[in-house]
């Protein structure tokens, strides 16, 4: 080989870039305006109040959405409650069940349009929402059309009845997935439904209602109210409301606890989370590291059981953060309907507000912070992947629920020492354990106080498997056959 050759060969794609795959969007009509989804058909709000939903990475405006009052949302009950009565909790379970995978199927059929939605109302890469969020959406929906006519057998030995009608809250960082876990399992123990989706992120909600219309579900057995947060406090407070399911943060839960104290009411809560991600010695590096980055930086923070907190063995901890830093810098901050992108938008400039503050005050405290050098857009609401070294654990980014690509790193020497660290926060919603030794997997696992517990990955979910915290991360569980008792009478 000369030595030119030599050259070129050291130099080869030393400065590379991708270029743009662009997901199309020729298969994907937004309506102008979305009115409410009630009694089976598309309703204009009494107030004739209407909001607008925009694109966070773009900030243009993608549709006009209704803004549901108090009298919508008794509408809204009052149809559910007449469905409840008149068909659904008396509908064969078997035919229950065929409804349900209806409804699955024709999602699976609109999957790539319900992939777009997402990305663009979201902000949240197409890689995600293509590859994980419509997928498991359906797959929720399938799992409990199963379960429908099964139920007697999940609880034996006792006489199983629905509870009536149901009222779902839920969040922004994964609007469609949220409403399939708890739609699916309200409607095959043959309740019917008021969902309410979060007010930044309802298009994928409304196109979920055209699919129930599709499926031909009697009407107002499943109900779509969009609104901000007046909308969720008049479905709590709605004294014909059996059941209130919500995910959200802890703040929020607190208060529909107070309001539901003393009344009949139930309700499942999942709430914040500060979970920790336990990396050992023995542990596979280059495994664990790309775990972090699932964990943290590909959903941009924005999931309840995000791995917000590194704890690493002190003997490796040089080691992971140097291939951490390297990993991150590989990472692609930029259009969510680019599939090379890794970290999409933030999903609002009110949630950016909030990462920067917590950047500030990170700082403040002392800890030392390290950014990926990506470019990000000129327009849209962006945050680099961010790590603090030199954390102790009172500061406020170890202890506090950020919801953005932010990493907050602390070392240990001991199994109790890293135990004690995880536990030593208001949370219990999730955490990870890495290592190379089966015995330890079960050690740790067993004394962290949180509901989920992930061994040599992390974020990873099923329709089979429950899901839910401890202490401030909530009340209840969702998922698998746990997710089918908050939804029964049991006798």
């Amino acid at each position: 080989m000369s030595s030119n050759d030599q050259e070129n060969s050291l130099n080869f794609n030393t400065d590379w870039s991708y270029s743009p795959a662009p997901e199309s969007t020729d298969h994907v009509t937004i309506k102008d305006r979305y009115d409410l989804f009630i009694g089976g058909e598309f309703v204009a709000p009494a107030s004739d109040k209407y909001f607008t939903s925009m694109n966070p990475a773009t900030e243009e405006p993608l549709a006009e959405l209704a803004e549901a009052g108090a009298e919508d949302v008794d509408r809204a009950v009052k149809a559910a409650r007449k469905a409840y009565k008149q068909n659904w909790s008396g509908l064969a379970p078997a035919s229950r069940g065929k409804y349900i995978y209806r409804i699955a199927r024709i999602l699976q059929e609109r999957a790539r349009e319900f992939a777009v939605v997402e990305s663009m109302d979201g902000g949240k890469p197409i890689r995600e929402s293509r590859d994980i969020d419509v997928p498991l959406a359906a797959a929720h929906f399938f799992y409990y059309a199963g379960w429908a006519d099964k139920v007697d057998y999940a609880f034996p030995g006792r006489k199983t009845g629905p509870v009536g009608v149901a009222g779902q809250i839920i969040p922004w960082n994964f609007p469609l997935l949220m409403a399939a876990w708890k739609i699916a399992p309200a409607l095959a123990c043959g309740n019917t439904v008021v969902l309410k989706p979060a007010e930044t992120t309802p298009l994928t909600a409304m196109l979920l209602a055209e699919v129930i219309a599709e499926a031909e579900l009697p009407p107002g057995v499943v109900n779509i109210v969009t609104g901000a947060g007046k909308t969720g406090a008049a479905i709590v407070d709605h004294p014909d409301i059996d059941k209130i399911a919500f995910t959200g943060s802890t703040e929020v839960g607190r208060i529909i606890q107070k309001a539901l104290a003393g009344t009949d009411t139930r309700y499942t809560l999942e709430l914040g989370g500060k979970a920790a991600n336990i990396i050992f010695e023995d542990a596979a590096l280059d495994q664990a590291v790309e775990g972090i980055v699932n964990g943290i930086f590909f959903n941009q923070g924005h999931v309840c059981c995000a791995g917000s907190r590194l704890l690493v063995q002190e003997s490796v901890a040089d080691d992971v953060l140097g291939r951490l830093k390297d990993r991150m810098e590989t990472l692609i901050v930029g259009d969510p309907l680019d599939k090379n992108t890794d970290i999409g938008a933030i999903n609002s400039s009110m949630q950016l507000e909030t990462i920067n503050k917590y950047l500030e005050i990170g700082q403040q405290e002392g800890a030392t912070m390290h950014q990926s050098s990506c470019a990000l857009p000129d327009k849209g609401h962006w945050c680099r992947p961010t790590v603090f070294t030199g954390v102790a654990q009172s500061h406020r980014i170890v202890q506090e629920e950020i919801f953005g690509p932010v990493l907050a790193v602390q070392t240990f020497r001991t199994v109790d020492e890293a135990v004690a660290k995880a536990n030593n926060t208001p949370y219990g919603l999730s955490g990870g354990v890495w290592t190379d030794k089966g015995a330890k997997i079960f050690k740790v696992s067993n004394q962290m106080r949180a509901g989920v517990v992930w061994a040599n990955t992390f974020n990873k979910f099923d329709p089979g498997s429950p899901f839910g915290g401890y202490k401030e991360s909530g009340v209840g569980r969702e998922g698998g056959l746990h997710g089918l008792k908050p939804y029964l009478q049991l006798a």
